[in-house]
């Protein structure tokens, strides 16, 4: 999964790649897309760990819950 490409939406729904026109100095107008920014991480859903594509506002803002953290086991 590495190598290819990953569509730049985030999988719960919400953001998307915006499309609108980048403006240089002297007002010429060209087409461009912005990206979210989209990580894929850990994420905790209740009952068990998965890997999603969040948005890194969502993840600022608490919205999805990182998974618990390991405790070493001595034997």
């Amino acid at each position: 999964m590495r190598g290819t490409k990953r569509p730049a939406v985030w999988e719960f729904g919400g953001k998307a790649p915006n499309f609108s026109f980048q403006v240089s100095f002297p007002h010429r107008r060209t087409k461009r897309r912005w990206n979210p920014n989209i990580q894929r991480i850990r994420v905790w859903d209740g009952t068990r760990t998965r890997r999603t594509d969040v948005c890194t506002s969502c993840i600022k803002a608490g919205k999805v819950q990182r998974p618990p953290q390991r405790t070493e086991q001595t034997t």
